[in-house]
């Protein structure tokens, strides 16, 4: 069996020191949005003991799909580095930037920088590595990239872009979605188990706040109708949420997670759906098919998690 944990939206804080001239950019409403919606669940404790329990489970690999950081600073990135190293290795950990890490134009090239051991593919064809490189050697990373991992290709894909203020919005570009579809193909021929990272949630605008959509989404959606995949797993909304996209005569589960360490009751109202939490897939493989168990662990205290949702899925080779 191969464990796959998958957290998101993490929102590390406290937030650094703040300069004026740090907030002459959108900045400044991430900056309100903060101090108002997010500071009352930015202490270690939430996060601490979701991590623990994640842990207590011995999971083959993590993924953390984006908005690790708050208003893309450089030292909130750093401070990122830090907490990413305290989660895994490189090799263990999988990361993929949300619409936060990337909240101004400047901020890429930070979370690029810091993170790079963790957005590197396996290199295999196609993906940003070399082969048999030299791991201390400085390597370029682009998006999308593959990891394999066993029977797993994990296939991590960059929907985040700086945008203007109250907009979170996101895409991934012709170029990426061309690339992303020839990863599927090389490691469906492979026979792997194929699971797509992504931070926005790949769903037709007519089912999204039109300021957090991914904007290409359809060409996502097609890549994957006309390649297949086993899983889509997401972040950006934080809520736990299941539906599915077209895959090439299969649907496709589509699964995202709420924030880390998020509160689901705010001004009275509690939605459990938002409680913080995270995913744990369980895949196991017989000769013919591939079986995924999804566990979705919360918390409403953020102290003690407990299984909130599970569901079971059955792939047949040539259908994942």
């Amino acid at each position: 069996m191969f464990r796959l944990a998958h957290l998101s939206d993490v929102h590390l804080g406290p937030l650094p020191p703040v300069r004026a001239t740090d907030l002459m950019s959108k900045r400044l409403t991430g900056y309100i949005n903060w101090h108002r919606n997010r500071s009352d669940a930015a202490g270690p404790g939430r996060l601490n003991a979701l991590i623990a329990d994640l842990k207590s489970y011995h999971p083959d690999h993590i993924a953390v799909t984006g908005d690790l950081v708050n208003i893309g600073l450089r030292e909130e990135i750093n401070r990122a580095r830090i907490w990413l190293d305290g989660l895994g290795p490189p090799d263990a950990v999988t990361v993929i930037p949300g619409n936060h890490d990337a909240y101004v134009a400047a901020s890429s090239a930070y979370y690029t920088a810091a993170w790079q051991p963790y957005m590197l593919g396996d290199g295999k064809t196609g993906d940003s590595g070399t082969p048999n490189g030299d791991p201390a050697a400085l390597r370029k990373v682009t998006f999308p990239f593959v990891r394999r991992r066993g029977t797993m290709a994990l296939i991590a894909v960059s929907s985040a872009i700086a945008t203007p203020p109250f907009m979170a919005t996101g895409a991934i570009g012709r170029a990426q979605a061309d690339a992303l579809g020839k990863l599927l193909r090389e490691t469906g021929r492979e026979d792997l188990f194929r699971i797509v990272l992504i931070h926005h949630p790949p769903l037709p605008r007519s089912l999204r706040r039109r300021t957090r959509a991914l904007t290409d989404a359809a060409r996502f959606r097609e890549v994957v109708a006309a390649e297949g995949a086993g899983l889509v797993l997401h972040g950006h909304d934080h809520v736990r949420f299941l539906t599915e996209i077209d895959g090439p005569g299969f649907m496709v589960p589509v699964i995202g997670v709420p924030a880390a360490a998020g509160r689901a009751k705010r001004a009275g109202h509690w939605v459990p759906e938002k409680d913080a939490g995270y995913a744990l897939h369980e895949i196991t493989a017989s000769d013919a098919a591939f079986h995924v168990t999804t566990i979705h662990r919360s918390s409403a205290d953020g102290k003690t998690f407990t299984e909130a949702a599970r569901h079971k899925f059955s792939f047949t080779l040539g259908a994942r």
